[in-house]
This record gives C-alpha cells, structure tokens and sequence, in this order.
C-alpha cells in the first residue's frame, strides 16, 4: 500500500474526529456559557444522529478499525441513545467485500497451493465481510471431510496490507484520545490512552489466526460439559497466522429476534443462558470472549429434538453457538476476586460488601467519600433492587429526582474511575446488556446475578478456615509495627508537624473562587457588550470600541473554564 494513501487515511481520521470535537466544544461549552443551553438540549438528538451518519459513511469507505469502532457503538443499547445505535446497526453487515482475486492470493502464500487444489470446493462471493478478514464457505475434500466428521466449512482470510492499516489507524486514535483526555469529565471517568493501547492489542491479537485457533480450543474446553454452548472445530491442515479454517457452525443470528421467535425458542432464555456462560467466563474460567457482539453469536435449533418438546439442561433444544475468538480478555486473580467481591455483594444488596469490591478494584478516585457512596449504594438496592429492564424504565421521575437531590454531591463529583485492567472486560459486558435486552425487554439481570452470587459466597464460606488464618496473621504483623507508628504520629503532633487532609474541602472552596471570578467576568462582559450596543446604535465609535473589549472578559471565562476542565 502507497504511504501516500496511508497518509491520507491518517488525515482523514484526525480531521473527522477533529470536526466532531469542535462540534461538540460549540455547542456543549460555549454555547451553554452564553446562556444558550436551551437551545443544546432542544438540538441534540438530530445532531447526535448527523454525527453517526457522517461516522457510518466514514467507517464503510475505510474500513479497517473504523469498522470495529463502529461495530462497539452499535452494540451499547444501554448507554448510547437509539438514535447512535440504530444508525450504527448496518455496520455488523455492511463492511464491503475484498476482491476474491486478492484472498486467494492470500490464501495460496499461506497454504502453499491454489485454494482449488486445498478445498474441494470454495466459494467466490464471500459469506462474511469483517472489518480485518473475509469469510469464504467451502468444502473439504473426501478424506480431510471423513475423517473430521463434517465437510462444510468456512476460511477466514486476511485483507491485503491489513496491518498497515491497523497501524495507521491506532496512529490517528491514538491522536484523537490525547484530545479527548484534555477535557476533565472524560479523563476523571477513564483512562482514554489505556483504552486506545488495550484496543490496540487486541486488534494486533486478532490478526494472529494461530493464537484465535488456539482461543476457540480453550472456549471449547471449558464449556465441554455444557451441551448449551456450541464452539467451531478448527481445521488445524487448511489453517495458518493469515487463513483460518473452521467448521461452518452458521446458524440464526442473535440479532434476529424474528427468527429465533419462529423457530419455536424463547428470547429470554437464549438471554439468560447468554448471561450465565459469560459468569462462567469471568469468575470461573478467567478467560472470556471479547467481541460478543450479534454477529459472533448464533443460535442453533438442535437437529433430531421434536417440536414442542420441553427444554432440560442435559437435553436442550437448541445451542448458544460462539465464533470468532480473535478477541478473549484473561482475568488475573486480583481482579476476579475483587470482581467476585463486588457480584455477591450485588446479589445479596449489602452495600458495605459493594464499597470494599469498588476499593478492592481501584474503582474509587482518592479522597472518595465511602460513607456517602455505601449510603448511596444502600438506597439503590432498597429503591431498584431486583427491578427488570422495563420495570426500571417505568420508575417515576419524581422518585429519581429524589436520589439525586438526596446524593446530589456525590452525583456531582463521580469520584469513580475505569483502571486498564477493566476496560475490556466492561466493554464486553456493556455489549452483553446491549445483546440481553434485546433479545428479551424484560431480562431479569437480578434472576440471573443472585443464584450465581449466593454459590460464590457458598465457596467463600468452605473456605472460611483457610481466611481466618490469613486474617489472624495479617494482624499479627500490625500488631508489631503499631507501636512504631503512632510513637511517630504522636512526636509529629508534639512538634506540630501534624497534617490533616482534606481533599473534599480544598476542592469546594477552589471551585467557588473560581466560580465568583467566572461570574465577574460575565458581568463584565454583559455590560460592556450592553453599553456598547446603545452606544453604537447612536453612531457613536465608543460604541464599537467597547463591544469590542467585551469579548476581553468572555474569552477569560472561557478560557478559564478550559483550563479547569484540563486541571
């Protein structure tokens, strides 16, 4: 691929995101800062849903990562507006198709023979076209088809020149999450530069076809004893770093909630077994798919089961089939149990368990007010607790507008953050609700969290001896070093070297200085503008002069408010 065209690729996603991010200082700063915030709320869902059609003709003109950033906005129904998500919706299908002449030219360089003389039979117009690969339906030939037991199968191949795309494209990411990091309520809520470098290895991850073969065959394991999970047989002889080979396991897409409802299966079970091999995933197995978005998933109607007949876990009617691991998060021990912590906690609504889980995983921001968080913790289980999707949905405002002013400081500072180690596993659970809710409005995600978080805690307590040892030790070695520091506490009061902190404190007084001075300068500035208008409505010059030194306090309030934004 030219440079040339690699460099205009990298342009054309700066200036893109550049003009959104203007767009959005415009209208969400500035304009809200001249009193115009009115007319930002009555304009924001058309502007909201023009901005996802410009990043949708983007996405299928590029391709490359565009798409797989599309494909994750698409998934967030429970974050993102219906109008981002519905627009987004075409890009799990939309990606164009590579030309068959350069996949097989792929093919022949990693198989060593024309794909003719490797498969009995291939397929010219491509079953799948993703934003790194493309999909071709096949045959093996007599004997490879005997020997495995099956004889259609799917070949994923690798887009020509894909990684320099990739690289191009975290390039001008990576750009875009610098400027994204300057505006303070997006740095205090993530780490965008770790979400970007995470995106990054994961993508670099998916290009290696060896290490996704390798990835279906530890999914494969670890739900061989579960006959609801389906996983694709690798074809190890037709498969190589940039052609992958696999059973062809094609079946109702999840996304298609029409099909599955005519096939005779029920929506809200597929939801909750969907729900409850992703539990397994996280805080059983420690590994899980990455990418569940709609088009890896499918579900299977199990040939040879009668209609009608009762679904039983060893007998089901039907599979949750998986495909495509390029993608799959590993959970260190650390984090499962902080994770573990925080979901028997949920399960069982007790609220001091919730705050220790959101320590344990370094969710809390410093100076975080714990008390304030588990009193708010304790509300949420006792107001919404156990509330399906559609019951939350239907909650009278008046009762929200109570939480909030009842929490109003808390809900004003968000003293939470997402750690690097998080970001990928939330990202697949925010496309796991996205995927749950849509299959059933009614999901009961309490129905599915409280069975798995009470046999958790049932672990816990077998293990209750082992923890008190732990506990008894851990004091132990308090006990001895106690002494040397409260002597060191005690001689630095003595001498009046004692600090006491108050983060919380310090932070108020400062935003209401800056707050006074902001005001001032607006007051100036609405004056001067004022007077200037009379005065120039009378053909004085004074008049032009002073609605000209107007803007002087205007641009120091909004500058100021930058700078807080960036501090």
């Amino acid at each position: 691929m030219r440079t040339a065209d690699l460099r205009a690729r990298y342009w054309r996603i700066v200036l893109f995101f550049g003009r959104v991010t203007l767009g959005f200082i415009w209208w969400e700063i500035v304009l809200r800062r001249v009193g115009l915030g009115r007319l930002t709320d009555r304009t924001r869902t058309e502007r909201v849903r023009r901005t996802a059609v410009w990043f949708r003709a983007l996405a299928v003109s590029m391709g490359g990562l565009m798409i797989k950033v599309g494909q994750f906005l698409s998934a967030r129904l429970d974050v993102l507006p219906p109008e981002v998500t519905q627009e987004l919706a075409g890009l799990q299908d939309e990606v164009p198709a590579e030309d068959v002449a350069a996949i097989r030219a792929v093919a022949r360089s990693e198989l060593n023979r024309p794909v003719d003389e490797r498969f009995a039979w291939f397929q010219e117009t491509p079953l799948a076209a993703a934003s790194l690969g493309q999909v071709h339906r096949a045959r093996l030939r007599p004997a490879e088809a005997e020997e495995l037991g099956f004889e259609d199968v799917v070949v994923k191949v690798q887009r020509p020149h894909i990684r320099q795309v990739i690289e191009v494209d975290l390039a001008a990411l990576r750009r875009v999450g610098g400027w994204m990091e300057r505006y303070r309520p997006i740095r205090q809520r993530a780490d965008v530069r770790a979400l970007v470098e995470e995106f990054a290895t994961t993508t670099l991850q998916e290009v290696d076809y060896v290490a996704e073969a390798l990835n279906a065959e530890t999914f494969a394991d670890n739900f061989a004893s579960d006959p609801r999970v389906g996983v694709p047989v690798v074809v190890w002889e037709l498969s190589s770093r940039r052609v992958l080979t696999l059973e062809d396991v094609s079946a109702i897409k999840l996304a298609d909630t029409a099909a599955i409802s005519a096939a005779g299966i029920d929506g809200g079970e597929v939801a909750q077994v969907l729900a409850q091999t992703f539990l397994q995933q996280i805080f059983t197995d420690a590994f899980f798919h990455a990418d569940p978005h709609p088009g890896n998933l499918f579900v299977t109607p199990r040939r040879g089961t009668a209609p009608g007949a009762p679904d039983t876990p060893d007998t089901p009617d039907w599979t949750l089939t998986f495909i495509d691991f390029g993608m799959v998060g590993h959970i260190p021990d650390e984090l499962r149990a902080g994770l573990r912590e925080i979901l028997v906690a949920v399960g069982l609504r007790d609220a001091t368990r919730f705050v220790a889980g959101l320590s344990r995983l370094d969710l809390l921001l410093p100076g975080a007010d714990l008390s304030l968080i588990e009193s708010a913790a304790e509300q949420v289980f006792e107001r919404f607790g156990g509330l399906r999707i559609d019951e939350l949905q239907q909650i009278p405002p008046e009762d929200l507008v109570r939480f909030g002013l009842q929490f109003r400081e808390l809900l004003r500072e968000l003293p939470f953050q997402v750690p690097e180690n998080l970001l990928l596993l939330g990202r697949s659970m925010g496309i796991l609700s996205g995927i749950c809710t849509g299959l059933d409005p009614e999901f009961d995600a309490w129905g599915t969290i409280t069975p798995y978080a009470r046999r958790l805690l049932e672990e816990e307590r077998q293990g209750l001896p082992r923890t008190v040892v732990e506990e008894a030790l851990a004091l132990s070695r308090l006990a001895l070093v106690l002494p040397g520091r409260a002597d060191r506490v005690l001689t630095q009061a003595e001498r009046g070297e004692l600090a006491v902190r108050t983060p919380a404190l310090t932070a108020l007084v400062a935003r209401v200085e800056r707050s006074v001075t902001r005001l001032t300068m607006v007051l100036v500035f609405t004056a001067l503008l004022l007077a200037g208008a009379i005065l120039h409505s009378s053909g004085e010059v004074l008049g032009r002069l002073l609605m000209a030194a107007s803007l002087l306090p205007l641009g120091w309030s909004l500058a100021s408010g930058i700078r807080r934004g960036r501090s």
